[in-house]
């Protein structure tokens, strides 16, 4: 059961939620139950990490940031 408890939605709005949800929960039924949750790419702290340091330099504090 879902309740909506602020707002008031429009009957789209709700069949677009509720759509949501659905789908979300087929998805998660139809996955094998011993398959390993797989971790979205954008979090995956190999993504941020350097491969290699800045060489030293004038401007190393700038490059020390962002990603190669």
């Amino acid at each position: 059961m879902i309740k909506v408890v602020k707002g008031n939605p429009t009957p789209e709005e709700l069949a677009a939620a509720l759509a949501v949800v659905q789908a979300r929960a087929a998805a998660l039924a139809s996955a094998p139950s011993g398959a390993p949750a797989v971790a979205d790419e954008w979090s995956a702290p190999a993504r941020v990490a350097r491969r290699t340091l800045p060489q030293p330099g004038p401007r190393a504090w700038g490059r020390t940031y962002w990603p190669a």
